[in-house]
């Protein structure tokens, strides 16, 4: 399994982006898709998460900024991200838990991550 990120870019503040991540390879099923993101010097950090019934939460950062969604026809996750911040600025990671076979184990699978400049 492989996963694409897609849709990083440089931003002024106050602006818009929407990240992508598609996936390659044999997935049975998926579970939890997430975003992280790693900021210079920082730890990698959960941005939120979407389960497979579509319920989705966020960190306090960006509720209200933010919007994750899924489609689990083409097994791609989606970030929208609007009224962005300099503070946003890092390199963003898609995480799905997914399974391969029916009776395997669910197994987390990250992308290589896009990078989010937010500056004037």
């Amino acid at each position: 399994v492989q996963l694409q990120a897609s849709g990083g870019g440089l931003v002024q503040p106050g602006g818009s982006l929407r990240l992508s991540c598609a996936a390659s390879g044999s997935i049975f099923s998926i579970n939890a898709m997430s975003w992280y993101r790693q900021a210079p010097g920082k730890e990698r950090e959960l941005v939120g998460t979407i389960t497979s019934s579509g319920f989705a939460n966020y960190i306090d950062s960006v509720k209200g900024r933010f919007t994750i969604s899924r489609d689990n026809a083409r097994k791609s996750l989606y970030l929208q991200m609007n009224s962005l911040k300099p503070e946003d600025t890092a390199v963003y990671f898609c995480n799905y838990n997914a399974r391969i076979r029916l009776f395997s184990n669910y197994e987390d699978y990250w992308g290589q991550g896009t990078q989010v400049t937010v500056s004037s």
